[in-house]
C-alpha cells in the first residue's frame, strides 16, 4: 500500500457470504473509510467501492443490493478496508 497524506491502513475481514451486508453497513457508520474492497475465495476482487463523505443512507443502498448478491452467490469472503487515520 501506498501512503498517503495523513495516514492510510488497511483491515482485512475474512466472512460466510451470510454476514457482508452486515459488516459492510457496521463500516460505514463508522466514518473514517476511504475505501472498501470485496474479494472471493480466490482473492479476485468482486467490487471496489470508493467511499467519500456523505455517500451514506438511501445513496448507498443499491451498491448494497449488489453486494448482498455477490455474498448470496459465495460461501465466504473477504473486506479489505481503507482507513484514513
Amino acid at each position: 500500500m501506498t501512503e498517503k497524506k495523513g495516514e492510510d491502513r488497511r483491515e482485512e475481514f475474512k466472512l460466510d457470504g451470510g454476514r457482508v451486508v452486515e459488516k459492510v453497513k457496521e463500516l460505514i457508520h463508522e466514518g473514517n473509510i476511504r475505501r472498501i474492497i470485496i474479494k472471493n475465495e480466490e482473492g479476485k476482487t468482486l467490487i471496489e467501492i470508493p467511499l467519500t463523505l456523505g455517500v451514506v443512507g438511501a445513496a448507498f443502498l443499491p451498491v448494497l443490493a449488489a453486494i448482498g448478491a455477490l455474498a448470496a452467490l459465495a460461501a465466504s469472503m473477504t473486506i479489505v478496508v481503507e482507513k484514513i487515520e
